[in-house]
C-alpha cells in the first residue's frame, strides 16, 4: 500500500492511498492524482511503484518535473523526498521494506510470515467488531476523521461537508454531499454523488461499487475501513 500527501502552498489538501503499482498525475479528471492548476499538464508524470522502489516519471510535461527543486526525467524517489508539479508538492510513503520481502514470497512460505499472521489477527478484529454491532457492517475511521465506528444498517448514510451528512469528511473542494452509502439485499451499495476523483476504494476511483470486506475507503481526505465480518 501506497500513501500520498499532496499539498498546495504547505496545506494539504489531499491524502491517496493506493495499492495501484501506476498512479498517474495531470491536470485532467482521468488522472489517479488531478492537480487542477495551469501550470500542471494534462498527463504531467506518473509514479511506478516496484517491489524494491518508486520511480517518478515525467511525461514531457511542458513546464517540467522537479525532486527535491531538481528537474528530472526519470528518478528514484526516496524516503524524505519531495516533488514539485506546478503550484503543487507531493511526498511518497511507500511500503516498508520488510512488507516488501514478505510480499516477494510465494506458495507455503507466506503462510508462517508475521504478515500472514496480522492478516489473521485482523479477520478475528474484524469479526468482533461486527458482533458488537449486533451483525451490522461498519465502517472504522483510519484517517483524517473524528469518527472511530460508522454503523451501517438500514438507512442512507451520506458523506460531505454540510452539517446535515451522517458523516463529516476533510479535504479541499469536497462538496456539501460527496458520497453515500445505501443498503441493497444485504450488501452495501457506494455511490459518489459529488466531484469526481474524491471519492475512492482501494486507491480507484469510483462512481458506484459494492463494497467488500476490509476495502479502504476514502472520500475527500478522510479514510475509513469497511468491515463486514467475513474474511478480507
Amino acid at each position: 500500500m501506497t500513501e500520498i500527501i499532496v499539498r498546495y502552498e504547505d496545506k494539504v489538501i489531499e491524502r491517496v492511498i493506493t495499492e495501484k503499482r501506476r498512479i498517474t498525475i495531470g491536470r485532467t479528471s482521468d488522472n489517479d492524482i488531478v492537480l487542477d492548476n495551469r501550470g500542471v499538464s494534462r498527463k504531467h508524470a506518473l509514479i511506478e511503484i516496484g517491489p524494491q522502489n518508486a520511480v517518478l516519471i515525467d511525461n514531457e510535461s511542458l513546464n517540467g518535473t522537479f525532486v527535491n527543486n531538481r528537474r528530472v526525467e526519470e528518478e528514484i524517489l526516496h524516503e524524505g523526498d519531495v516533488v514539485t508539479i506546478g503550484k503543487y508538492t507531493l511526498t511518497l510513503q511507500p511500503q516498508s521494506a520488510s512488507e516488501t520481502k514478505v510480499s516477494d514470497l510465494d506458495g507455503t512460505m507466506v503462510l508462517n510470515t508475521k504478515r500472514q499472521r496480522d492478516r489473521i489477527e485482523q479477520d478475528k478484529r474484524y469479526r468482533e467488531v461486527v458482533s458488537r454491532s449486533g451483525g451490522v457492517a461498519v465502517l472504522l475511521g483510519e484517517g483524517d476523521t473524528d469518527i472511530e465506528e460508522v454503523q451501517l444498517g438500514t438507512s442512507t448514510v451520506t458523506f460531505g461537508k454540510a452539517p446535515f451528512c451522517n458523516v463529516r469528511v476533510r479535504g479541499w473542494f469536497v462538496p456539501d454531499i460527496q458520497a453515500k452509502i445505501t443498503p441493497q439485499d444485504g450488501r452495501y451499495r457506494l455511490s459518489n454523488v459529488g466531484h469526481h476523483n474524491k471519492t475512492r476504494v482501494n486507491g480507484e476511483p469510483v462512481d458506484e461499487v459494492f463494497l467488500k470486506n476490509a476495502d479502504l475507503v476514502q472520500i475527500g481526505r478522510s479514510v475509513f475501513r469497511f468491515v463486514s465480518g467475513g474474511t478480507a
